[in-house]
């Protein structure tokens, strides 16, 4: 795809930001510590919110498409990750939308790349009573589209109830639809297109794409101009069921039958086992020197309570090695995800997670959060949204033990005796409102813009120095929310296909960036 110069004013740094810039002591002591964890030995700390951008809702890719869903996961290749001697830092921000606009059911959106150049210029001593706007420019530079092993465009419409499925030499079955006209109610040929949900990316050193997403939930890689190059399909009991077939459907009808009041697409609505419906490969991380891959359940396989939002805790974890010819699976671990108190109903409830991002050998950061509370959503007040930090060395490596398709680690929520979950660690807390006032930010309160969005679903590390490439354990932690594509000007099909979200309301892709401290030693991943 030829590169488009169109600049989109994300974000700006006036002139008071700008003078705001100084040099910066890296050992957390200027402004004191917000909050710290000990994991199994390994201290963390989370010295302050030191940048917020973000993107307009209105914002658009070079096919006119409306640029949403882009906090889905996001990735900052460090070879590109840059400081000047001003202290302004430049780096390539990747980020993958899911499925296209879906709040009003789910449409013929091809899956894709975008690409952004990054500049950010922290900023260390306002405060909540002395705050600045933005310090983190995001500038459009080009999408790459993806397409299935044919070069055919793929899809964000749900897959088709049961099989058959699209295959082709070499791969799985691939998760699949069938539509009419142009999948966006306009005149067309049809057609029968793989389909994804994508919600994990890593950028590999070859400049290849690894990306999971939920429909598989499945691991796919794509070349550096969006044309996949294998699959990754996992054991069965991740795989959804029903009627005893492959059952790809995650209950998620389309726009038009939407429009025509069709609350299913497919019976049973909930698969009684392997990922429940829209809970797939929701976090993807690689390893650092790029041997292995892993990859995350947002929350339980339906086999071990993920029909139950106070039930779905333990969650899987696949690792597979990628440095031989085919993917092998050699791990798999049970991750137990928190809990909290919902205020609507003042039930439990899990905190499904959104990513992961690999720490060292054995550690990973997680980020666990509430939802229906933030920018857009009935509540203002979010009470769980959170990077912690999980370890797996004293977890029992399940791999070959539970894969068949009916195969519960934790029958009705209940953990197996004979299986020990990976160790959990509360971390940084994104509502601390004395960090996100310092930028006209905050969590609870007023429905404006400067309220966090509901869902924040990527993390990225890179170095505060670039040049000893974080071995100090100084890092910035970026996430990025996902806005569902929430706009009142939105442009898909190449902007043939306009829409206005009913809930009125405009949510800009927001970017917070954290200063964080590492132990010292650690490497995790870019």
């Amino acid at each position: 795809m030829k590169t488009s110069t169109t600049f989109l004013a994300l974000s700006s740094i006036g002139a008071s930001a700008s003078a705001h810039l100084v040099p910066r002591q890296t050992n957390g002591t200027a402004s004191g510590i917000v909050s710290s964890t000990t994991c199994n030995g390994k201290t963390y700390q989370y010295n302050e919110l030191a940048g917020y951008g973000y993107v307009p809702s209105d914002a658009y890719d070079s096919r006119g498409d409306t640029i949403g869903g882009i906090g889905s996961s996001i990735a900052i290749p460090r070879n590109s990750w840059k400081v000047n001697k001003k202290g302004v830092y430049t780096g390539t921000l990747y980020a993958i939308p899911d499925r296209g606009w879906n709040t009003e059911g789910t449409v013929n959106y091809q899956s894709r790349v975008q690409k952004f150049g990054i500049t950010f210029s922290p900023v260390y001593d306002n405060s909540a009573s002395s705050p600045v706007t933005t310090n983190i420019e995001l500038q459009y530079e080009d999408t790459i589209f993806l397409t299935d092993p044919k070069g055919n465009p793929t899809s964000g419409l749900d897959a088709n109830p049961t099989g058959p499925y699209l295959t082709f030499k070499g791969f799985p079955q691939l998760p699949s639809t069938t539509f009419t006209g142009d999948g966006f109610g306009f005149p067309g040929p049809g057609g029968n297109r793989v389909v994804n949900d994508n919600e994990g990316l890593v950028v590999a050193n070859d400049g290849t794409f690894w990306i999971s997403d939920e429909y598989g939930p499945y691991i796919y890689q794509f070349g550096k101009g969006g044309k996949m190059l294998q699959a990754i399909m996992p054991p069965m009991a991740y795989i959804p069921m029903r009627n005893n077939s492959i059952s790809f459907c995650a209950d998620s009808p389309t726009y038009f039958q939407t429009l025509a009041g069709i609350t299913d697409d497919v019976s049973p609505a909930d698969n009684p086992t392997g990922r429940d419906n829209n809970h797939g490969f929701e976090g993807l991380t690689i390893s650092t020197d790029q041997k292995y891959l892993y990859a995350l359940l947002q929350a339980a396989t339906n086999q071990d309570g993920g029909t139950s939002g106070s039930k779905e805790g333990y969650t899987r974890m696949v690792q597979y090695d990628i440095s031989v010819g085919t993917p092998e699976l050699v791990g798999e671990y049970v991750v137990h995800l928190p809990s909290y108190v919902k205020a609507s109903t003042g039930k439990s409830h899990i905190a499904a997670q959104s990513e992961i991002h690999y720490l060292d050998g054995n550690q990973f950061l997680v980020l666990a959060r509430d939802s229906d509370a933030g920018r857009g959503q009935a509540s203002s007040q979010s009470v769980y949204r959170h990077a912690d930090i999980f370890d797996i060395s004293t977890a029992t490596n399940i791999v070959g033990m539970y894969d068949y398709a009916t195969a519960a680690v934790a029958p009705g929520g209940v953990l197996a005796a004979n299986i020990t979950a990976a160790t959990y660690c509360s971390f940084l807390d994104y509502n601390v409102n004395s960090q996100l006032n310092r930028f006209y930010l905050h969590n609870g309160g007023a429905q404006d813009n400067g309220l966090l969005n509901e869902k924040w679903e990527s993390l990225a590390l890179a170095p505060v120095t670039p040049s000893n490439g974080g071995s100090d354990g100084q890092f910035f932690l970026f996430s990025m929310s996902d806005n569902d594509f929430i706009t009142q000007n939105g442009h898909l099909d190449g902007g043939k296909f306009n829409y206005s979200d009913t809930s009125g309301f405009n949510l800009d892709s927001q970017l917070l960036a954290f200063r964080v401290t590492l132990p010292t030693g650690m490497t995790p991943s870019s």
